[in-house]
C-alpha cells in the first residue's frame, strides 16, 4: 500500500515530545526503520526504551543531539548515513518557546527561541537535503504552528519563528524538487495527550474551536505519516493545518 512506510529511513526530530513519541511508535508500526532523535537521554524515556527493545537496532536507532547546534546534526547524520545507507524522510519537530511581551524579551530570550525552532529546522532540513541527494530523493516534513499564522499576544518570537518555518520549507520544495526531494508544513492547533486535558481546558477549547476539542498527537502523526509515504507523491510545497477549525 502506498500509505505503508515500509523500509523507509525516516529521521524523527522531538522523538521524546509527544508528537515524536507517537510517529516513532506509528512508523514503526508501518514498516519504516526509524532514527529517533532528541537532546534528552533514551534512558529517561522508558517509552522510548521499550520500543527500542521491541524493535531492536535493525528498526530503531536513538541519537542523542541537540539539532539546533550544527556539529552536533553532523554527527546525527553521520550516525543515519553508517546505519542505514540513505534516507528517504524526515520529520522535524524541536522547537522552544517562551511567552513574554515583545518588549519583555531580552535578545538572549529572542535568540533561543529563533536557534531552538527555526535554525533547528534550517539545520536538520540542511543535512536531510544532502543525504537525500544521495538517496535518489526524499520528503522532508517540518512541524510548524498555528500560531505561525494567527498572530497571539506573547508569541512573537516563537510566532515568527513558526512563519520562517512555513516559508522556510517552501523554498526548501523550489530549491529541490528536481532533485527528487519534497517539502511540505504541518500547522498543528492545540494538540494534547489525554493527560493534558483538564475539565477547565476543555470547556475553554469548545469556545475556540469547531470541532470541540483538542486534536492528538497520534492524529498529526497520520498527517506525517501520509506526507512522508509515496501516497503524497505529487505534494510539495503545501501548508496542511490540523487544528479541528480554530477561531482565534
Amino acid at each position: 500500500m502506498r500509505l505503508q512506510l515500509q523500509n523507509k529511513v525516516i529521521v524523527i526530530t522531538g522523538a521524546l515530545g509527544k508528537i515524536g513519541f507517537s510517529s516513532t511508535r506509528m512508523f514503526l508500526e508501518r514498516g519504516a526503520k526509524v532514527v529517533a532523535n532528541d537532546w534528552v537521554v533514551a534512558n529517561d524515556a522508558p517509552r522510548m526504551l521499550a520500543l527500542m527493545e521491541q524493535y531492536g537496532p535493525e528498526r530503531l536507532l536513538f541519537v542523542e543531539a541537540d539539532a539546533s547546534d550544527e556539529d552536533q546534526v553532523i554527527g546525527l547524520f553521520s550516525q543515519i548515513r553508517d546505519r542505514f545507507g540513505r534516507l528517504d524522510g524526515s520529520f522535524h519537530n524541536c522547537y522552544l518557546q517562551n511567552r513574554k511581551p515583545v518588549t519583555g524579551y531580552t535578545l538572549k530570550d529572542w535568540n533561543q527561541v529563533i536557534q531552538g525552532t527555526l535554525t533547528s529546522t534550517f539545520l536538520i532540513s540542511k543535512h536531510a537535503i544532502l543525504l537525500m541527494k544521495d538517496s535518489g530523493g526524499g520528503s522532508i516534513v517540518n512541524t510548524s504552528s498555528i500560531l505561525g499564522m494567527k498572530p497571539r499576544v506573547g508569541e512573537g518570537a516563537y510566532g515568527s519563528a513558526k512563519a520562517g518555518i512555513n516559508f522556510l520549507t517552501q523554498v526548501i520544495a523550489a530549491e529541490n524538487a528536481n532533485h527528487g526531494i519534497r517539502a511540505n508544513v504541518i500547522v498543528p492547533g492545540d494538540i494534547k495527550e489525554p493527560k493534558q486535558r483538564t475539565p477547565e481546558k476543555a470547556a475553554e477549547i469548545r469556545k475556540d474551536i469547531l470541532l470541540g476539542r483538542s486534536g492528538t498527537p497520534d492524529e498529526v502523526s497520520e498527517l506525517a505519516a501520509f506526507l512522508l509515504s509515496d501516497a503524497s507523491a505529487y505534494i510539495t510545497g503545501s501548508l496542511y493545518t490540523i487544528d479541528g477549525g480554530i477561531r482565534i
